[in-house]
């Protein structure tokens, strides 16, 4: 794709930020500048790499699921600033 061939103007209208005429001219041009790297690396032969999702391997870095004591149930309801029938009162948000 070519800088051309897209439209700052559209682009701006999907990102939500008003531009002038300067900044659509500047920001056409450094779009434009890396469309045609996303290009020349569309000629590289990648079909020995592997496809990755990160760069260096990653390991489950998570606690181990295990069953522990909770909060006592009148201990969270004493931090509660409206409660009814045991529970958490909130305000209502559906009409």
């Amino acid at each position: 794709m070519v800088a051309s061939e897209f439209d700052i103007k559209y682009v701006a209208h999907l990102a939500r930020i008003a531009l002038t005429p300067e900044e659509e001219q500047k920001l056409g041009t450094q779009l434009g500048h890396i469309l045609g790297h996303i290009e020349k690396l569309k000629e590289l032969d990648v079909s020995g790499v592997e496809p990755t999702a990160h760069a260096v391997p990653l390991m489950n870095v998570t606690r181990p699921d295990e069953v522990r004591p909770s909060l006592p149930h009148n201990e969270a309801m004493r931090n509660a600033p409206a409660q009814a029938n045991g529970l958490f009162t909130v305000p209502r948000i559906v009409e």
